[in-house]
């Protein structure tokens, strides 16, 4: 591990190999997110959506973002030459993690039912949900790892556990799928409830998530075996002769992820509540069940999927700012944070609003080559287009929320996140019951929702940093 990376633009190189390895998996993931679709159809898609969305939250309360917060102090302690910390950090987490982890994928587990019927409002989503419980203790876990190396600066391991997770899950999910969409399909026969089928179906592809985070967390032990040597000889030659206690780690890991994790609870809340609301307005404006599990799916499978591609370049070049940012920070060099700040946005950006705009231009055919469900396609290609500026400002909040927790302001992002979230559930409600514009109200508010945060995010980069945007 090269600890002591003093290039300047180490950080876009480290994310770029993040990105590049995001990139690979979304594409792996949105082409077998294709054949899934073809298999479990609109129905069976929206159950498959809404328990991923559930299970989503939950992992962020259960140190999703354990990765951000064990580089940052890593980052932090390698910088001041303290290796023995630095690893005792690394064990402290994994502790915390296990704990943190193994009681929420219980509860999970035990209050799947109440959680899909009375909270989401479809409640055969439950199979999934119970089936993704394991997943979250597993990705507890792993997220110690990939945090661990990242504060070294290395990217790497973490990419190549992102490629080898995505590809176990696109084969083991199709597989397991097509097996128990079959055996609900039986048991409907038997019951007469139709939906039997698609609801196991949703269950089997759930079950590649579990999978696939298994066999991610195996790679990166081997990985840490390996580097084994290298850590131990950094520790003995760490005479910096300051010994932290495991409770004063512990105390500093709450401080820091705690606000990381509820500004990621509520940015990414949004989604769940979005299929709240949507589900009872639209219930009680005569739409069926079906139908609005149907209407989901093709929103949640379709548009939010081929969205997450692009969207992947800012979610992978934040984990490399971040320990940037904090070098930087504890140097007290304010001119070398702005000049990571401004590359980072300008690197997202350039490659970003193309994307955008190229999604928007040619919808009609990206969801016709992609997708074989054509009663659902022009409400898929209106979507993609409605929707074109979701995927820019949304990858801005998404980076500017990563630089100011690069920066040390880990409130700010919870306090922004907030104000945009009440603001969004109020533009949602009026979208969809006085302009009765379906989802496309979802889509709307969700774009006022990443504008605010954007808006507020860039106020405080501009007063910590003295940084002026250059458009």
């Amino acid at each position: 591990m090269n600890e002591k990376n003093k290039s300047g633009n180490s950080f876009l190189v480290q994310g770029s190999i993040l990105a590049a390895a995001a990139i690979i998996a979304k594409v792996i993931g949105m082409l077998y997110r294709v054949p899934l679709q073809n298999i479990l159809e609109n129905e069976g898609n929206g159950y498959y959506s809404t328990a991923n969305e559930i299970y989503a939250i939950l992992l962020m309360v259960s140190c999703f973002n354990m990765p951000l917060a064990v580089s940052r102090l890593v980052s932090e302690r390698i910088h001041k030459g303290e290796y023995r910390n630095a690893h005792r950090v690394f064990l402290c987490a994994v502790r915390f993690s296990m704990l943190l982890g193994g009681v929420i994928a219980l509860i999970t587990y035990i209050c799947a039912g109440f959680i899909t019927k009375y909270m989401m409002s479809m409640e055969l989503a439950v199979y999934g949900l119970r089936v993704l419980a394991p997943a979250i203790f597993i990705s507890a876990i792993l997220g110690t790892f990939r945090g661990y190396f990242q504060g070294f600066g290395t990217m790497v391991p973490t990419a190549v556990s992102q490629v080898i997770e995505q590809i176990i899950n696109a084969v083991i999910s199709l597989v397991c799928a097509d097996i128990m969409f079959r055996y609900g399909d039986d048991l409907a026969a038997v019951q007469g409830n139709a939906s039997l089928a698609p609801a196991w179906g949703a269950a089997g592809a759930t079950f590649g998530t579990v999978a696939s985070i298994t066999v991610a967390l195996l790679f990166m032990m081997i990985i840490y075996m390996t580097q084994s040597k290298s850590i131990r000889r950094h520790i003995r030659q760490d005479h910096t002769g300051h010994r932290e206690s495991a409770s004063a780690i512990y105390g500093e890991l709450i401080r820091t992820i705690l606000p990381v994790i509820l500004s990621t609870v509520v940015y990414n809340i949004t989604n769940v509540l979005d299929l709240g609301v949507f589900s009872n307005v639209l219930q009680s404006q005569g739409y069926t069940d079906t139908q609005t599990t149907t209407i989901w799916g093709i929103y949640s499978g379709q548009f939010r999927v081929l969205m997450n591609v692009p969207l992947a370049l800012a979610s992978s070049l934040s984990p490399s700012v971040v320990p940037s940012l904090t070098a930087a920070m504890a140097n007290n060099d304010r001119k070398e944070a702005r000049r990571k700040v401004s590359t980072s946005i300008r690197f997202t950006m350039l490659l970003t609003i193309p994307c955008a705009a190229g999604m928007a231009a040619l919808a009609e055919p990206i969801i016709t080559m992609l997708f074989t469900n054509e009663t659902g396609t022009p409400l898929s290609v209106g979507i993609m287009q409605a929707g074109a500026l979701m995927i820019i400002f949304y990858a801005l909040s998404t980076l500017t929320t990563g630089i100011l927790q690069g920066l040390g302001q880990m409130r700010q992002p919870l306090i922004h996140c907030c104000i945009s979230l009440v603001i969004h559930m109020i533009a949602l409600y009026i979208l969809l019951t006085t302009f009765s514009l379906n989802i496309y109200a979802v889509v709307g508010a969700n774009i006022i929702f990443a504008i605010i945060i954007c808006i507020l995010n860039s106020i405080s980069i501009s007063i910590f940093l003295v940084y002026r945007q250059e458009i």
